[in-house]
């Protein structure tokens, strides 16, 4: 396992982080902590949570596996999301942050976040208002930086922004969606984060499996993401995507690599990227993921994959100039 900086924060992560999102859900508490301690025998130290997912329960299921290790150990979670059905129970408001942070310390047995993410933007709070929460909660150890999930490089920029002026607990780490088929990424949020010295860890490598080898335009599994769960369906429901699925497919075949395996190589690749999330619904999908490690991903090999799929227009759509 090699280990990267986040940022300028000086925390040293494994260059594979473990996503929790199936803990409580597709995975019970028996399946979650074998997966946990194959990820620990793997070198993996980093691990990323949600208070929404399975409602809190990952959080609970993680905290127990954590219960022996938390120094080893660099957490995140994140808030936004609705935790009930009070109106005021969601988004980035001082009082939901608050009240969250609180439920997720208690729910993971610890006494630090290390990394606190916004999970989305939300439009009804000023910046400044949760940013100056997120910078008391830095003050008083609860934790120990913020990060962003699913905000725009225009977000992300304008807050790093306020928080110098302000001189605020900037973002120190982002989370944004990055694989084959969605590399929106790479046109703005990856280079702001090397520009601004920002960890990134990207998830969905997999495409929510896409890019597992169980998908295809002719090709469809029984059980998946992508036929159990309408987000991830409408998500990837454009043909193009199957195309390039196809593509890959084919790619791995004919050098003998597991799909998922070079998918997570090609995302954890990336330059700017810290590290790449992975998720499992059990071990042995979770195996396919670490043989990740196993590949050496050269430039040639990272340009021959990313020609199967769309290279985004640059920010300015001035694409000639790409050419240069």
């Amino acid at each position: 396992m090699k280990y990267r900086t986040v940022g300028k924060t000086g925390i040293q992560v494994s260059q594979l982080c473990f996503g929790t999102m199936s803990f409580g859900k597709d995975a019970d508490k028996e399946t979650a902590k074998a997966m946990f301690t194959r990820c620990r025998e793997a070198g993996i130290n980093f691990f990323d949570t949600a208070n929404s997912y399975s409602k809190g329960r990952a959080e609970e299921i993680l905290g127990e596996c954590i219960r022996d290790c938390r120094d080893e150990i660099v957490l995140t979670t994140k808030v936004y999301n609705p935790m009930g059905t009070d109106v005021n129970a969601r988004g980035l408001s001082r009082r939901h942050i608050m009240l969250e942070v609180e439920n997720s310390l208690r729910r993971l047995k610890t006494d630090r976040i290390d990394f606190y993410f916004v999970h989305h933007f939300d439009q009804l709070t000023p910046m400044e208002e949760t940013l100056r929460a997120l910078d008391d909660l830095q003050f008083q150890g609860k934790i120990l930086y913020p990060g962003a999930s699913n905000w725009a490089a225009w977000q992300i920029a304008k807050a790093l922004g306020i928080a110098a002026k302000e001189q605020l607990a900037r973002f120190e780490i982002i989370q944004p969606m990055y694989n084959l088929v969605k590399r929106q990424a790479e046109v703005e949020i990856l280079p702001l984060a090397q520009s601004e010295e920002l960890g990134v860890i990207t998830y969905s490598p997999l495409g929510g499996g896409l890019l597992s080898g169980k998908y295809g335009t002719n090709l469809r599994p029984v059980q998946g993401r992508l036929v159990e769960q309408k987000q991830y369906a409408d998500r990837y429901a454009d043909r193009v995507n199957y195309e390039v699925a196809d593509r890959f497919n084919a790619y791995c075949k004919e050098r003998g690599v597991h799909p998922a395996a070079l998918a997570v190589a090609w995302a954890m690749s990336h330059p700017s990227v810290t590290a790449a999330i992975i998720g499992a619904r059990n071990p042995e999908q979770l195996e396919c993921s670490l043989q990740a490690l196993e590949l050496h991903m050269t430039q040639e090999m990272r340009s021959e994959i990313s020609a199967l799929s769309i290279t985004p227009a640059p920010a300015t759509d001035r694409s000639e100039e790409t050419l240069r």
